[in-house]
């Protein structure tokens, strides 16, 4: 099966329609897929439900989406350098089902390995646990959170075969394996696609079979940084410190 697209365009046709869910990987901006993004704002499809551990930057990944008002729900964990995201939020715009992270990560995780719930601890006694069953195990009490399963899932990966075995660097491992296992189709962006056998099957992250369509990425994509923490040079020069 022909696996490899020639553009994001054309690797979401047939796929997108109103109302559904989407599983969008990346942490911050690292890994985010942002020319399966941008292919989906172009679409112009309207009313989804997207799973994101954040909602990128205004202007900058699902931050497009938001502006252009295609999004109805977040589910996420973190949404603090979003400007636009806070003002439907407060607005009532838009609404959110908050996730504390790690309970966002394993809710993707159990429905990619078919588990419809499970109980953890984080967030009884909270806001979180409101509305939801509780257990008490050897004594302890515990929520249930339910699995995710999405319509699709778009991911970034460093390096992928022809096959769809990805790998993925760094913090871009973050949150992209767990959502290409847990979608009805998941469609990978990748920075560096090969041939079959050129990926030692020891470094593969994601088996193929979890991977219907892929792109790879023009040469010189431009991967965004959230925020730099470098000091400034100027300041260490003034301050008589080596630079």
């Amino acid at each position: 099966m022909r696996k490899v697209y020639p553009d994001a365009k054309a690797a979401l046709a047939g796929l997108l329609r109103d109302g559904m869910v989407i599983h969008s990987g990346g942490f911050g901006l690292c890994g985010i897929p942002a020319v399966l993004i941008d292919a989906v704002m172009e679409s112009g499809v309207k009313d989804l439900t997207v799973v994101s551990n954040n909602a990128g930057i205004d202007d900058v990944g699902l931050g497009k989406l938001l502006k252009t008002r295609q999004i109805r729900k977040m589910i996420a964990s973190y949404v603090g350098e979003n400007a636009e995201f806070a003002r439907q939020f407060l607005a009532g715009e838009l609404e959110i089902e908050f996730n504390p992270q790690g309970t966002l990560a394993e809710r993707i995780r159990a429905g990619g390995a078919g588990i419809p719930a499970f109980y953890t601890k984080t967030g009884v006694g909270t806001a979180v646990a409101e509305g939801k069953p509780t257990a008490v195990f050897d004594g302890e009490t515990y929520v249930q959170e339910r699995g995710i399963v999405a319509d699709l899932a778009l991911v970034h990966a460093w390096m992928g075969d022809t096959e769809g075995n990805l790998v993925y660097r760094r913090t871009a491992r973050n949150f992209n394996p767990v959502m290409a296992t847990a979608a009805k189709v998941t469609v990978a962006q990748v920075e560096h696609l090969v041939q079959p056998g050129q990926i030692d099957p020891d470094h593969v992250h994601t088996p193929g079979v979890f991977i219907k369509r892929m792109i790879a990425l023009p040469a010189g994509y431009e991967k965004r940084i959230e925020q730099r923490t470098v000091r400034k040079r100027a300041a260490a020069a003034a301050a008589g410190q080596e630079v």
